[in-house]
């Protein structure tokens, strides 16, 4: 299997549903565009499918890392794929207050507003 099909598998588990069938790229024709096909490659591809981390414990770290750098467009997808990988909201939440105290509460509000709009069901 090519990189870029391995990556289009890992989007389609972790965000099932997001990405319409037949779609084996996210280029487009605009400006920058082939940073998502460089996720796919690379960030999906590859990082995702490593061994040694869970999927679960994947997400963890990349929501730690999220919340830090205030990057709430990306928290807002990451916190559906952890829940698709097994976290529940509750544990969403308690990520949320552990971070408050490592990466500032400012932080720890931007991703609460990041939760509210990821959940608004």
């Amino acid at each position: 299997m090519s990189a870029r099909a391995d990556g289009l598998a890992a989007f389609r588990e972790l965000l099932p549903g997001l990405l319409p069938d037949g779609i084996d790229t996210f280029a487009e024709g605009s400006f920058a565009e082939e940073l998502g096909n460089m996720a796919l490659d690379h960030v999906f591809a590859t990082v995702w499918n490593r061994p040694g981390l869970g999927r679960r414990e994947r997400s963890l770290v990349t929501l730690g890392v999220l919340i830090a750098l205030r990057a709430s467009e990306e928290l807002k997808l990451h916190l559906r794929i952890a829940e698709n990988n097994g976290l529940t909201r509750d544990e969403l939440a308690e990520v949320v207050y552990h971070s408050a105290f490592y990466a500032g509460f400012p932080a720890a509000v931007a991703a609460r507003a990041a939760g509210l709009e990821a959940f608004a069901d």
